[in-house]
């Protein structure tokens, strides 16, 4: 059963055909078509010059004209469809790391391949044709041995894999993400390539890095990518404060499983395809204050005195360095600061425990605990505890509608000030432990404590 996308990039194929002009799918979703994988989006390339294709249909928008690339926006089952149309080109010399100073339009299907980047992407199919023959393989246009080596479970450049990392530094990224991705080995040439121009990864844009490595936490194959990413040398290069964790010794009696990275990398072996932005980065960073605080008091006492506070400021600046968004990073910044108040969960008084279930996506940070836990001793009784309490709770036990207000607190004659706050927070710490259940109840007791 087809999808809008592919119905919408099909029509686009026949009528860039019907004008006269080549046009085929390109790129990542004839690579997922053979893989049996349901494509995100089709995307279309074509002999056609993108003024004729502004001119072939009537909603466009030339996002990227000077490249050659080109919106169609079309109405599929009460959907609307964007698909990208792309005209056939070869690149000029590449001056920033990441784009061609120039480009020149072509009518060559080949000769728009070979500027791809790695073999896998750089098939093209005739959906026309294998709509009439019924036949995948046979509709493909492969120049480069892209479904051998899909077959083979390789990650290869096309062409020199030295000059393809060169003109876009990015592709080094997308090699160790596709690598992962696919659980392919990068081919030796084109794993070569990457060490030795890992440092120039520094060029190309934080965001883009960014969004890279967002893509390896949350596509299911987070321990794999950041370990292709290791031995690469660009983890030394895009986050050296992670790369800080190798041999960092713990406690064996709560880390049996190693240093802080064989921790890290067994937490991130845990992030679920889908996993949230979010979640993935909370455990990447949630130890990452370890290597700054680790202290060794002989007979065989190491401890991370602060190592949450320290993370948080590491964390934050990376975060930082990344350009996150505000709203990304406080919860993130929240994974870290409170991921070892587990610890004391059972101990906590009901106010307490009630303002923590409050934390904004509580279910991140329970579900961070849990794999912290099962990624070292195991142990899930704090876990247990936890999620117990906080589905026992309704909601309105752990967010209630407050008995007394600074209304209530003015009303009764106090004027505002800095202690409005302590008694505020006095009177809602009294009705969450269940002590007070009216307001009355709670201006007496402010009365009692601040005569």
């Amino acid at each position: 059963m087809e999808i809008p996308a592919q119905v919408a990039a099909e029509s686009i194929v026949e009528q860039l055909r019907g004008a006269g002009y080549e046009a085929y799918f390109a790129g990542g979703c004839v690579r997922d078509l053979l893989l049996s994988i349901v494509p995100k989006d089709f995307d279309v390339a074509t002999s056609a010059h993108p003024d004729t294709v502004l001119d072939l249909f009537p909603k466009t928008f030339a996002v990227g004209a000077h490249f050659g690339v080109i919106l169609v926006c079309q109405e599929v089952d009460g959907q609307e469809i964007v698909t990208e149309v792309a005209t056939f080109r070869s690149d000029g010399i590449y001056l920033d790391g990441r784009h061609p100073a120039e480009v020149r339009f072509s009518t060559s299907a080949r000769e728009d391949v070979l500027r791809r980047d790695f073999t896998i992407n750089g098939m093209m199919l005739d959906p026309v044709l294998q709509r009439k023959t019924c036949n995948l393989t046979s509709s493909l246009l492969d120049y480069v041995g892209g479904q051998n080596d899909l077959r083979a479970g390789i990650i290869r450049a096309i062409g020199e894999p030295r000059r393809r990392f060169e003109e876009d530094k990015l592709r080094m990224m997308r090699a160790v993400r596709f690598a992962a991705r696919f659980e392919y080995a990068i081919e030796p040439a084109t794993g070569r390539a990457i060490r030795e121009l890992a440092p120039d990864i520094a060029q190309v844009s934080r965001e883009r890095v960014r969004d890279e490595l967002t893509r390896m936490l949350t596509e299911g194959h987070a321990r794999r990518a950041f370990e292709l990413l290791d031995s690469t040398g660009l983890l030394r290069q895009a986050l050296p404060e992670i790369d800080r964790l190798h041999g960092v010794e713990q406690p064996p009696e709560f880390h049996p499983e190693g240093d802080v990275w064989v921790h890290t990398l067994m937490l991130l072996d845990r992030l679920p395809e889908g996993a949230s932005p979010t979640l993935g980065w909370g455990a990447l960073l949630h130890d990452v204050g370890k290597p700054a605080t680790f202290s060794h008091h002989p007979p065989d006492r190491i401890r991370f005195n602060g190592h949450v506070e320290v993370g948080l400021r590491i964390a934050h600046a990376i975060l930082r360095r990344l350009r996150f968004s505000n709203e990304d990073c406080t919860q993130i910044l929240s994974l870290v600061e409170n991921h070892m108040r587990f610890g004391d969960v059972e101990k906590m008084k009901e106010s307490t425990l009630k303002r923590f279930f409050r934390l904004p996506r509580f279910e991140e940070h329970l579900e961070l605990h849990r794999m912290d836990c099962l990624s070292s001793h195991g142990d899930l009784r704090l876990y247990e505890f936890a999620r117990r309490r906080r589905e026992e709770l309704p909601d309105e036990e752990v967010r209630p509608a407050l008995l007394v207000t600074g209304r209530d607190l003015i009303a009764a004659g106090y004027a505002p000030g800095p202690r409005f706050k302590e008694m505020l927070g006095m009177a809602e710490d009294a009705q969450l432990e269940g002590t007070i259940r009216t307001k009355d109840e709670g201006l007496q007791l402010i009365r009692q404590a601040f005569a």
